[in-house]
Protein backbone atom coordinates (compact mmCIF):
# COMPACT_ATOMS: atom_id res chain seq x y z
CA UNK A 1 0.00 0.00 0.00
CA UNK A 2 1.33 3.59 -0.31
CA UNK A 3 -0.43 6.57 0.40
CA UNK A 4 -0.86 9.23 -2.66
CA UNK A 5 -1.00 12.64 -1.99
CA UNK A 6 -3.05 15.11 -4.87
CA UNK A 7 -4.49 18.05 -4.50
CA UNK A 8 -4.24 18.01 -0.85
CA UNK A 9 -5.83 14.75 -0.73
CA UNK A 10 -4.07 11.96 0.67
CA UNK A 11 -5.16 8.27 -0.50
CA UNK A 12 -4.31 4.84 0.26
CA UNK A 13 -3.81 2.37 -2.96
CA UNK A 14 -2.30 -0.47 -4.16
CA UNK A 15 1.49 -0.09 -4.80
CA UNK A 16 0.89 -1.49 -8.37
CA UNK A 17 -1.62 1.35 -9.19
CA UNK A 18 0.30 4.03 -6.99
CA UNK A 19 3.38 3.11 -9.49
CA UNK A 20 1.49 2.98 -12.61
CA UNK A 21 -0.26 6.83 -11.79
CA UNK A 22 2.97 8.54 -11.33
CA UNK A 23 5.20 6.85 -14.27
CA UNK A 24 2.14 7.96 -16.68
CA UNK A 25 1.75 11.05 -15.10
CA UNK A 26 5.61 11.92 -15.77
CA UNK A 27 4.86 10.57 -19.26
CA UNK A 28 1.80 13.02 -20.19
CA UNK A 29 4.28 15.68 -18.57
CA UNK A 30 7.14 15.19 -20.89
CA UNK A 31 4.30 14.42 -23.68
CA UNK A 32 2.74 17.91 -23.14
CA UNK A 33 -0.70 16.14 -22.80
CA UNK A 34 -3.22 15.19 -20.40
CA UNK A 35 -5.10 12.09 -19.12
CA UNK A 36 -8.04 11.44 -15.95
CA UNK A 37 -7.16 8.62 -14.54
CA UNK A 38 -9.81 6.77 -12.18
CA UNK A 39 -8.80 4.66 -9.68
CA UNK A 40 -10.26 2.90 -6.41
CA UNK A 41 -8.39 3.95 -3.25
CA UNK A 42 -9.53 4.27 0.46
CA UNK A 43 -9.93 7.48 2.00
CA UNK A 44 -8.54 9.32 5.11
CA UNK A 45 -11.92 8.11 6.87
CA UNK A 46 -11.56 4.82 5.65
CA UNK A 47 -14.23 4.43 2.76
CA UNK A 48 -13.35 3.19 -0.34
CA UNK A 49 -13.50 5.42 -3.17
CA UNK A 50 -13.43 6.14 -6.28
CA UNK A 51 -10.94 8.84 -7.49
CA UNK A 52 -10.65 10.80 -10.90
CA UNK A 53 -7.01 11.80 -11.43
CA UNK A 54 -6.56 14.84 -14.18
CA UNK A 55 -2.95 14.11 -15.11
CA UNK A 56 -1.46 16.62 -17.02
CA UNK A 57 2.03 18.97 -16.60
CA UNK A 58 0.89 20.92 -13.80
CA UNK A 59 -0.02 17.36 -11.46
CA UNK A 60 1.80 17.70 -8.37
CA UNK A 61 1.55 14.01 -6.93
CA UNK A 62 3.68 12.20 -4.35
CA UNK A 63 3.21 8.52 -2.98
CA UNK A 64 4.87 7.71 0.27
CA UNK A 65 5.21 3.90 1.12
CA UNK A 66 2.91 2.41 4.16
CA UNK A 67 2.74 -0.47 6.36
CA UNK A 68 -0.68 -0.75 6.65
CA UNK A 69 -2.38 -4.20 6.66
CA UNK A 70 -5.44 -3.08 4.93
CA UNK A 71 -5.74 -4.79 1.49
CA UNK A 72 -5.66 -2.41 -1.32
CA UNK A 73 -9.09 -1.75 -3.53
CA UNK A 74 -8.57 -3.34 -6.83
CA UNK A 75 -7.61 -1.40 -9.59
CA UNK A 76 -6.58 -3.72 -12.45
CA UNK A 77 -8.88 -2.26 -15.38
CA UNK A 78 -7.16 1.31 -14.64
CA UNK A 79 -3.14 -0.28 -14.79
CA UNK A 80 -3.75 -1.77 -17.72
CA UNK A 81 -5.70 1.45 -19.00
CA UNK A 82 -2.54 3.02 -17.98
CA UNK A 83 -0.11 0.61 -18.65
CA UNK A 84 -1.22 0.63 -22.34
CA UNK A 85 -1.40 4.50 -22.93
CA UNK A 86 2.57 4.17 -21.16
CA UNK A 87 3.27 1.64 -24.11
CA UNK A 88 1.81 4.05 -26.53
CA UNK A 89 3.70 7.06 -25.17
CA UNK A 90 7.01 4.91 -24.77
CA UNK A 91 6.76 3.35 -28.62
CA UNK A 92 4.38 5.73 -30.97
CA UNK A 93 3.09 4.24 -33.60
CA UNK A 94 5.13 5.18 -36.60
CA UNK A 95 3.66 6.74 -39.69
CA UNK A 96 2.85 4.80 -42.58
CA UNK A 97 2.07 6.08 -46.44
CA UNK A 98 -1.28 6.04 -47.42
CA UNK A 99 -2.11 3.80 -50.43
CA UNK A 100 -3.04 5.27 -53.26
CA UNK A 101 -6.84 4.57 -54.52
CA UNK A 102 -7.18 2.32 -57.76
CA UNK A 103 -9.72 4.14 -58.57
CA UNK A 104 -9.10 6.92 -60.67
CA UNK A 105 -12.40 8.41 -59.89
CA UNK A 106 -12.51 9.31 -56.18
CA UNK A 107 -14.18 11.48 -53.66
CA UNK A 108 -12.69 15.40 -53.57
CA UNK A 109 -13.77 17.19 -50.77
CA UNK A 110 -14.29 21.17 -51.78
CA UNK A 111 -12.82 23.90 -49.13
CA UNK A 112 -16.65 24.48 -48.19
CA UNK A 113 -16.65 20.25 -47.26
CA UNK A 114 -19.01 19.71 -50.06
CA UNK A 115 -18.14 16.46 -51.59
CA UNK A 116 -17.71 15.70 -55.13
CA UNK A 117 -16.52 12.69 -57.37
CA UNK A 118 -14.65 15.39 -59.85
CA UNK A 119 -11.55 13.46 -60.83
CA UNK A 120 -8.07 15.49 -59.88
CA UNK A 121 -6.38 17.07 -62.85
CA UNK A 122 -4.21 15.32 -64.68
CA UNK A 123 -0.50 16.33 -63.72
CA UNK A 124 0.25 16.84 -67.63
CA UNK A 125 -2.42 18.76 -68.72
CA UNK A 126 -1.63 22.52 -69.01
CA UNK A 127 -2.36 24.42 -66.10
CA UNK A 128 -2.88 28.17 -66.00
CA UNK A 129 -0.73 30.49 -64.46
CA UNK A 130 -2.14 32.76 -61.72
CA UNK A 131 -2.69 36.42 -61.97
CA UNK A 132 -0.15 38.32 -60.04
CA UNK A 133 -1.28 41.71 -61.05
Amino acid sequence: MKHVMFAEKSLLMGDEVADCLLEYAQLLAANSTADTVTVRAISPDGNTIDAAFLLNAASVMMAESTNSTVEAPPNDEAVQYMQERIDRLLHPPSAQPETANSDPDYDLVTPDHRQTNARPPDDHQHRSKPDWS
